[in-house]
């Protein structure tokens, strides 16, 4: 009975240290993951999830973890069918918020509207020269939706460059986009570093590894040497670095390496916005270059290709089936708006943009994209910097994984990458004489374009694209 008697008094203990066991075991385990989760987890979460007082956009809702961290149109048109109520479909990105059944043909495209304060010593203008400028002083464009993959080695961010920090990127998100308010520090970090673990390959995460430890692009780009290439690739690698690494440099694949190319796309200016020809006249033409030391922005051609879709009916754009603002701007030299320094484009009605008439020097008559423009359909790191020489360019995106983020541009006016080799090839080598090389007779334009025979050659072309189709 005493044995018993004992048993039965040490039941309540025993009782206790288990349930106490248990509840400790317990919180073990339901801590454990809050304690184990990094900076980069929580980001994730974060980046998965709309933050309150928002849209319900998240970020992962146009940066598509599925599509390589960008919106691509078989994402829009596939979600559009399934649930058209998604917070993607929100009345900032239609066509037209404004209208009473709102349609989406521009983020179908994988578009969304970006709108921009215009710079201080900036205004929009009319085909007449009259001053437009709405009174909030701001303006909208259609952009892509760049991929956050490789981030931690590509700043600064947006496609003009206008925003210096991830961080700072993520805020500008969640405002502009999310219509959502000021979000934490903590939060703004921890979604930055989730974004910075993010990379298109183990060679691209190689490559950050040696530039944040201070080594050099050159020794960073080494990281892509060990590739093991087929004959056409090695061929394409071949044709990469004669065209395309002279602005696609270094490690992160964004470095200008031949800066007297780079400068070929900033033509000094008059006041009217025509480019300024060598005297006397040579053949070709030579546009007086405004050296730009320091400038990592270029003008190729994109938004022009956009401008010029709108008018060609045959183009093969990607997105000629939607429309784009019609702009021009007046740059002064200051912020009180009194000293023009030049109107770009230039205005239509100083001369015909679609004669080839000279002037008296026997120079051609164009503006800095060389050719006839009557308006423009973005104007670029312009109005970041308020500056006439950066109209129209863009910032130099990596070029790791590139097959997997189409469409291409800045505007998505390239489907594929073949595409985007045709337009280099067909249109905006022109502007680059040196690029142009070719292993064999150049192409004609068959399509009957202006300006010197195609190059590369078709086979250069076919070899670049396989090339670029391994990074």
């Amino acid at each position: 009975m005493q044995g018993l008697a004992s048993a039965s008094r040490g039941r309540p203990l025993n009782l206790f240290v288990r349930t106490l066991a248990t509840v400790l075991a317990l919180a073990i385990c339901v801590s454990r993951p809050i304690l184990a989760q990094t900076p980069q987890e929580l980001g994730e979460q974060l980046f998965r999830q709309a933050f309150p007082g928002t849209n319900g956009r998240s970020c992962a809702t146009c940066h598509v973890p599925e599509n390589d961290f960008t919106l691509t149109p078989a994402h829009v048109e596939s979600l559009w069918k399934s649930n058209p109520n998604d917070p993607l479909f929100n009345a900032i990105d239609a066509d037209d918020p404004d209208a009473r059944k709102l349609t989406f043909n521009h983020l179908r495209k994988g578009l969304v509207r970006v709108w921009i304060t215009l710079p201080d010593n900036v205004d929009i203008i009319d085909y007449l020269g009259n001053v437009t400028t709405p009174r909030d002083r701001r303006l909208f464009v259609w952009r892509s939706v760049p991929s956050i993959r490789d981030s931690a080695m590509t700043a600064p961010f947006q496609l003009d460059g206008r925003v210096a920090t991830l961080e700072e990127q993520a805020q500008h998100a969640i405002t502009d986009h999310s219509q959502g308010g000021t979000i934490s520090r903590a939060d703004l970090e921890h979604l930055a570093a989730f974004e910075r673990s993010i990379f298109s390959s183990d060679r691209a995460r190689r490559a950050a590894t040696t530039l944040s430890a201070g080594g050099s692009h050159e020794t960073a780009a080494q990281v892509d040497e060990g590739l093991q290439l087929t004959s056409a690739e090695e061929r394409g690698r071949e044709v990469f670095k004669k065209v395309c690494a002279v602005c696609h440099g270094g490690g992160a694949m964004t470095t200008i390496v031949d800066r007297r190319i780079h400068d070929l796309s900033f033509s000094s200016l008059r006041p009217n916005g025509t480019v300024v020809y060598q005297i006397p006249a040579t053949d070709p033409p030579t546009p007086v270059p405004s050296h730009q030391p320091t400038n990592e922005f270029i003008n190729i051609g994109s938004a022009y290709e956009a401008f010029m879709a709108g008018l060609d009916p045959d183009s093969q754009s990607f997105t000629k089936s939607v429309s784009f603002p019609h702009y021009r701007y007046r740059f002064y030299t200051d912020g009180t708006r009194t000293k023009k320094v030049a109107d770009l484009p230039p205005q239509p009605a100083s001369f015909n943009p679609f004669s080839n008439k000279k002037d008296g020097d026997g120079n051609p008559i164009t503006g800095p994209n060389i050719a006839m423009q009557l308006y423009s359909t973005d104007p670029g790191r312009a109005m970041i910097t308020g500056s006439p020489y950066d109209f129209e360019a863009f910032d130099i995106p990596s070029l790791r994984g590139i097959s997997r983020t189409a469409p291409y541009f800045h505007n998505n006016t390239a489907e594929k990458l073949e595409d985007v080799v045709e337009l280099y090839s067909d249109h905006f080598m022109a502007r680059f004489p040196p690029l142009s090389i070719s292993d064999g007779p150049p192409e004609p334009d068959a399509d009957g374009d202006a300006g010197p025979p195609e190059a590369p050659s078709a086979q250069q072309k076919k070899d670049l694209v396989a090339y670029l189709k391994r990074l």
